[in-house]
């Protein structure tokens, strides 16, 4: 990872810790995701674990893939979600290709997550996909 964006994730992540990091407008979201996890050269799924006034519990890589794809598990996403008791959440994954457009696989799995919390409720806000150079939100797309 690029030593500059090391020490800003470092930076955010200490301000994090004193003054809890709230979800307030998809913009930074997808600013604060694409520093995560946009470099990578694989897919990963990392989700943000929220509390009810959408600050941030947890950041959590859930699944790692290869360059075109990931296996990702409702079933473990909720299990995590009731273990750290939050109360929304944001799911996301990089796109190593470059093109943020999201798959019908894509559309699928978040839908499919999105029900699954709606059984036990916690709000699925967003799925994010990121490249370094842009990204897209699902629910802007009106997926959610």
């Amino acid at each position: 990872m690029n030593p500059i964006i090391s020490e800003a994730l470092r930076i955010l992540e200490d301000k994090a810790r004193y003054n809890p990091f709230t979800i307030t407008c998809p913009e930074d979201t997808k600013n604060y995701l694409r520093l995560k996890i946009a470099d990578k050269e694989h897919e990963v799924f990392v989700c943000l674990f929220l509390d009810n006034r959408h600050q941030l519990i947890e950041y959590e890589q859930m699944f790692r893939g290869t360059i075109d794809g990931a296996s990702v598990y409702p079933r473990e996403v909720v299990k995590r979600a009731l273990e750290l008791n939050c109360a929304a959440l944001i799911i996301a994954h990089n796109h190593p290709s470059g093109i943020p457009e999201p798959s019908e696989a894509d559309k699928a799995i978040t839908r499919r997550i999105k029900d699954a919390c709606d059984l036990v409720d916690i709000r699925l806000l967003d799925h994010f996909i990121v490249t370094l150079t842009s990204s897209v939100s699902l629910a802007e797309r009106g997926v959610i």
